[in-house]
């Protein structure tokens, strides 16, 4: 039982390898855009989320004190930003595979709550341009009605619909397009479309139940 806690104690966050080379989303995201994303500014939130975990950890075992609250505040922030980013890498696909339009049981459910894929897209587009500071705009599926929901995430981690998994994110801190777009939002918008890993979200939709 020990050196189970112990085990459990040791296990550090790592950050995912992308699942595609990352000059495979050009011409709509570079290969110097996704590697600076993926390289460093996910990376930064591993790094941040196992240095929280070390803080606690080393309290512990010294029987020290610790702002508990300013480390589980920061350890929220770095989780929730290497946990979205684990995500939104999958949700997209090399230029030629991805984009278009859904099919499957998430084209239904977009059909049944949007009336149309393009009323979707528009809503969703216009969630993601007009969230607050950093962020990232997010399609969820309530457990309760089984309806899909356009979510806005400030941060990583504030205004969070509780208990709705996501099934397809976007990130809209500036480090994700600035190299792209400069400050055109819309432009990194519009781009995304063409890259949607669709099988990968209806997968998780279907994940579900």
């Amino acid at each position: 039982m020990a050196e189970q806690k112990l085990m459990l104690a040791q296990k550090k966050y790592e950050l995912p390898p992308l699942p595609y080379d990352p000059s495979s989303l050009e011409p709509h995201i570079s290969r110097e855009q996704l590697s600076l994303h993926h390289d460093k500014h996910h990376q930064a939130y591993v790094l941040g989320a196992n240095a929280d975990l070390e803080k606690l950890e080393k309290a512990r075992r010294e029987g020290a004190e610790i702002d508990e609250k300013a480390v589980l505040k920061e350890f929220s922030y770095n989780i929730g930003g290497h946990n979205l980013h684990s995500l939104f890498w999958p949700n997209m696909a090399p230029t030629g595979e991805g984009g278009g339009t859904p099919g499957g049981s998430l084209g239904d459910l977009i059909d049944r709550e949007y009336g149309s894929f393009d009323r979707f897209r528009m809503e969703f587009s216009k969630a993601a341009s007009s969230v607050e500071g950093s962020g990232w705009a997010a399609l969820v599926r309530c457990p309760t009605t089984g309806r899909p929901f356009i979510m806005q995430i400030e941060k990583h981690n504030n205004h969070i619909y509780p208990d709705m998994p996501i099934v397809m994110v976007l990130d809209m801190w500036e480090h994700a397009y600035y190299v792209d777009y400069r400050n055109n939002k819309a432009q990194f918008i519009d781009a995304f479309w063409n890259v949607v890993n669709w099988d990968e979200v209806n997968r998780r939709l279907e994940q579900l139940g």
